[in-house]
């Protein structure tokens, strides 16, 4: 594997080999058996144009022939950053067959988080859109190149404007290499408590079990169409079972760009999308906007909610308005994938994250002496299976405070198991917000408002939000004038931060409340900012 990569134990891997959860197929290979199966059926559909599964083969080919001429070789990484689109999964599967990484970045990310991405894994490459909801890449592709001098290479989707553009780099197809199955396909970006994110290695064979196996549980096929919502970016869309799932069975899956009811409720209609995949915020977007909504919903199967805790008075309302099941999903980058089933109560389905989706996922329900808790009662999730990593790229230091001895994954979620086992997210025990989806680290949001001159002390907190379940409570202690939240904001978005990591509110404080060692009391003052909200 991978210098800097934690392997799993070999005796554990033959052990899933021998289970047939891992196939050893790498997944450039994959697309090329599914496009002999599904030749002329539809893979993509991106705005007006769409791609079958033999199209969409032979582009992967072109572009891992073009890559290669470039001198792009195994194992390099490139920072992809793109937009739901055809180019993304068809540079993707470029990559795997060449044996390259992809290191995915949100399209939110912006200077800060990409010259972080690039340092952390080394890239050499780095991809991006033309232009995304009326902002340039190109211009933040120039800065970093500045700042990054081992980043060799820039590629467009779209004008190049002095920078070659994907379509430029096209070749005829050769011969390559396939990469070890065993080995990293890409990186997938954790949501973690520290400044930024860490890198979470996906293998092929994980990664091929895992889209199987939920695809299954989904019970998808060629007549299924799923709906890319979220960034592509995210474990939920591309695998859980998401586009890689919906492309093994040989169905469609069509890209939206953006979560907007107006576009969404169009492509639905249009491309019969009879599954999704988004996060209570969206889910609570969609709800408010079938009240005025004229477009025909009836193909909608599924509607899978997961990435942040859905309030039960949504969760109820999600099946008789739009008149399709209701998939409860608790997931992680790191692996674990919970789902309640189709055929659970409908209690289980609005009030639970239902069960693990592999047979081999272990979990342990632990107190903070790391002993397991009592049947029904709140404890840290710990896990480990045939799907879930055995370590972060290149963090020895935090892999041994993340992972146990024996390769259980601490993931800092409070849970609890039901007498009738299924799993209850209760909240968080690491210091994270989840703001909508979106993990947000409260001690890098203090970092860069403590930047201010006027700020003596910052804590940053969660405050209940009903749309979004959480919202970013900055809480300052001030010296002179105290900023303002717009000023703050202005701030935050000079020193590279992306949108939604900005706070909501801030509130200024004479002195935190402490713990009995001096720290500040985050509990005491989450209560107090949400008394307050």
């Amino acid at each position: 594997m991978l210098d800097g990569c934690v392997p799993y134990p070999p005796e554990v891997a033959d052990r899933y080999t021998e289970a047939g959860y891992w196939r050893g197929e790498p997944l450039g290979r994959l697309l090329r058996q599914w496009a002999a199966a599904h030749a002329d059926r539809t893979a993509l559909v991106d705005g007006d144009r769409r791609f079958t599964y033999a199209e969409l083969d032979a582009w992967a080919d072109r572009l891992a022939a073009g890559l290669h001429a470039q001198g792009i070789r195994s194992r390099d990484r490139i920072v992809v950053q793109l937009p739901n689109s055809a180019e993304f999964v068809a540079l993707c599967f470029a990559m795997f067959r060449l044996g390259a990484l992809p290191v995915f970045a949100l399209p939110a990310f912006r200077s800060l988080e990409i010259r972080h991405l690039c340092e952390l894994s080394g890239a050499i490459g780095y991809v991006v859109p033309d232009e995304h909801l009326d902002f340039d890449y190109r211009g933040l592709a120039r800065q970093v190149v500045e700042e990054i001098p081992a980043l060799k290479h820039v590629f467009v989707a779209g004008e190049g404007d002095g920078f070659l553009g994907l379509a430029e780099i096209e070749a005829e197809p050769v011969e390559l290499a396939e990469p070890d199955a065993h080995d990293v396909a890409f990186f997938l970006l954790s949501g973690g408590t520290t400044a930024l994110p860490k890198l979470i290695p996906r293998t092929h064979v994980d990664y091929e079990y895992m889209t199987r196996i939920t695809a299954d549980i989904c019970e998808l096929g060629p007549d299924s169409v799923y709906l890319t919502v979220l960034p592509i970016e995210f474990n939920f869309p591309w695998g859980c079972p998401g586009v890689i799932g919906i492309l093994g069975v040989g169905g469609t899956a069509v890209m939206a760009r953006t979560p907007n009811p107006v576009e969404c409720f169009r492509l639905i209609e249009e491309e019969g999308v009879t599954i999704t995949s988004i996060v209570p915020t969206i889910a609570h977007m969609w709800l408010e906007a079938t009240e005025w909504n004229e477009r025909d919903l009836s193909s909608l199967e599924v509607i899978q909610i997961g990435s942040a805790k859905l309030h039960r008075l949504v969760a109820e309302r999600i099946e008789p308005t739009f008149d399709c099941r209701l998939q409860q999903v608790f997931g992680m980058a790191e692996g674990l994938l919970c789902f309640t089933r189709y055929d659970d109560d409908n209690e289980t389905i609005v009030s639970t994250q239902g069960t693990a989706v592999s047979p081999a996922d272990e979990i342990l329900v632990v107190d903070e002496a790391g002993n397991p808790v009592a049947e029904g009662e709140a404890g840290e999730l710990l896990t480990r299976g045939p799907y879930t990593l055995r370590g972060y790229y290149n963090a020895p230091e935090h892999n041994a405070k993340a992972f146990t001895a024996d390769g259980f994954y601490r993931s800092g979620d409070l849970v609890r198991i039901t007498a009738s086992g299924k799993l209850v997210v209760e909240g968080r025990v690491k210091d994270v917000i989840n703001r909508g989806g979106d993990k947000i680290s409260a001690t890098e949001i203090e970092g860069h408002i403590t930047a201010h001159p006027n700020v003596v002390q910052a804590a940053v907190v969660p405050v209940p939000d009903l749309v979004l379940g959480e919202k970013t409570c900055a809480v300052i202690i001030a010296e002179g004038v105290a900023p303002k939240l717009p000023q703050l904001r202005k701030l935050l978005r000079e020193r590279g931060l992306a949108d939604y990591k900005l706070p909501d509110r801030v509130v200024v404080v004479e002195k935190f409340p402490l713990t009995g060692l001096g720290k500040v009391d985050k509990k005491t003052l989450a209560a107090r900012m949400a008394g307050a909200s």
